[in-house]
């Protein structure tokens, strides 16, 4: 399958099929110089497989986990672009998931005022998600995201046959991403997830379908001006449970607790009972102080208010200011 997202200045491909991982060379430009970002939790055939398609391919192997989306870890990849000799005909690859893609994006994006980027999600998440519409970003002072740009990648390519390395944990975590735009945009696609025993049984529909509802929301708005913010449902609490969580909860789970939050009753009743059936977390409790700073410091934020996207029936969504006083009342399940 093919889906294109048709932007005023660009346009790109991605490419759904099984066995897809062994294509690239095909699908992307990799006859050059090409920066193959991926990290320690990636199974390290998957960069190889791609450098192997390379006319030149450098493996660089971050850390797994959010301490790698940073400026020193930023800089490090520059550098050894620099020390490599790239040009701006030269490319650089993202191999992973979305730690690994807003990086290597980032990257892309400032080296030589930008490179071309190609993605290969390797998980739930980024599949579904991440790694199509154009925002990469590294973290700093314990914000995530708060250092990026928009960068559109030159194509992207998924193989679901990558997911079936990933823990339990992960594969639940990314789903919890599908929820969330099927909650706003897609009925249909809530209901058969709500109905599943197992959604990895249905991954590929699964991902086409998230990615049907991200297009159509990138191409209205792809920075965020309108129509885009509505992807960020459930993620401006969710950031703030990310932050005071430190590490100890994975971006789909703290997006899964973030819904709940902005979920009125008889969605959140419906939302409740997919999450627990995905075995993602559906409480957690932090000191008010803590919570309430970190959702102040979100880069949706703005100087008095924030726009909060809220579910009241299936498949739709409404926008609404709400002060930061109004905000922490929704966040009271998660006080201590």
């Amino acid at each position: 399958m093919i889906i294109n997202v048709d932007l005023k200045h660009t346009d790109y491909n991605i490419y759904i099929e099984r066995g897809n991982l062994a294509k690239a060379g095909e699908l992307f430009n990799l006859n050059r110089k090409v920066l193959i970002v991926t990290d320690s939790g990636v199974p390290k055939e998957y960069a190889e497989c791609v450098a192997s398609q390379c006319k030149a391919g450098f493996i660089e192997t971050v850390v797994q986990g959010e301490e790698s989306k940073s400026i020193e870890v930023y800089e490090k990849l520059l550098k050894k672009m620099l020390e490599a000799g790239f040009t701006r005909k030269d490319a650089v690859v993202a191999v992973g998931g979305g730690v690994c893609g807003d990086l290597a994006g980032f990257v892309a994006s400032s080296f030589m005022r930008g490179v071309d980027f190609y993605n290969i999600p390797t998980t739930v998440l980024s599949q579904v998600d991440s790694s199509i519409g154009g925002k990469v970003a590294v973290n700093l002072g314990g914000i995530k995201n708060i250092v990026g740009a928009f960068y559109q990648p030159k194509a992207v390519l998924i193989d679901p046959e990558t997911l079936k390395t990933l823990p339990q944990r992960q594969v639940s975590a990314g789903l919890a991403e599908a929820v969330k735009m099927a909650v706003n945009f897609d009925k249909e696609l809530f209901e058969k997830i709500e109905a599943s025993e197992n959604p990895m049984d249905m991954i590929d529909e699964i991902i086409a379908g998230s990615l049907l509802i991200k297009k159509r929301v990138v191409e209205e708005d792809e920075k965020e001006s309108g129509l885009r913010k509505v992807l960020n449902f459930g993620h401006t609490v969710g950031h703030a449970i990310e932050s005071v969580a430190e590490g100890g909860l994975y971006h789909g789970e703290c997006v899964a607790l973030g819904m709940l939050a902005v979920c009125e009753k008889e969605v959140k009743e419906r939302v409740l009972k997919v999450l627990e059936s995905l075995k993602l977390p559906t409480s957690f409790k932090a000191e008010k102080a803590r919570l309430s700073e970190a959702v102040s410091h979100d880069k949706k934020a703005g100087a008095s208010t924030v726009t909060v996207i809220i579910s009241d029936k299936i498949g739709t969504f409404k926008m609404q200011e709400e002060s930061l006083d109004e905000l922490s009342e929704r966040m009271e399940q998660f006080y201590l």
